[in-house]
């Protein structure tokens, strides 16, 4: 089957996306939010770690950060990065491919106060990726800005998010005997293409 260009909106991977993440949700897979971001560094070194998607929608896939932290640094020196989401079961992987931007601070502010309030508490307490001087070192940081945020927790100045612009998507399903079926979404200027590919 070759590619074809499609109507606005008609290959569209948004909602097979959304239908499989709600999927894990309800086999109550740990953490079905999570997902691998691959970056590479000011100075061409690649890196990945996983982080959790907290929104997704047709202008992108939404994570927040420390902006202290190398992932933000990368994400700033070369905006563009990849997902990979796996979940197991039924055996399927989606791979996000895009362009990547700083999500605005009404939206950060808006999500950092949904946090639970020892989360907030360590978004302030924990010097991300910094080497921890002793084992002690993060339990008073936390005490410490719990007692100096005891009614309520703003948003760190250093704390924020990012959202991807998929460029890219690709769908792989797991079949017998490694028949796997596997579909790649790009988006074009008319809207999005689909192409099946050999697994």
């Amino acid at each position: 089957m070759s590619e074809s260009a499609s109507a606005p909106g008609s290959h569209d991977p948004l909602p097979r996306f959304l239908d499989w993440l709600a999927d894990a949700r309800a086999r109550k897979l740990p953490e079905p939010s999570a997902m691998a971001l691959a970056t590479v560094s000011p100075d061409g070194a690649p890196s990945v770690r996983m982080v959790l998607l907290k929104h997704a929608d047709e202008h992108g896939f939404v994570f927040y950060t420390n902006l202290e932290s190398p992932k933000a640094a990368a994400l700033r020196a070369r905006p563009e990065a990849e997902l990979c989401f796996y979940w197991n079961p039924p055996g399927r992987q989606v791979r996000i491919h895009g362009t990547v931007t700083a999500v605005t601070d009404a939206e950060a502010d808006a999500y950092f106060a949904s946090r639970p309030y020892l989360s907030r508490v360590g978004a302030w307490a924990s010097e991300q990726s910094r080497p921890l001087p002793s084992a002690l070192a993060l339990p008073r940081r936390v005490a410490e800005f719990t007692l100096r945020f005891a009614a309520s927790v703003p948003r760190p100045p250093h704390w924020s998010g990012f959202r991807l612009a998929p460029t890219s998507v690709e769908f792989w399903e797991e079949k017998p005997y490694r028949l796997h079926e596997r579909i790649v979404h790009r988006r074009a200027s008319a809207g999005w293409t689909a192409t099946p590919l050999y697994p």
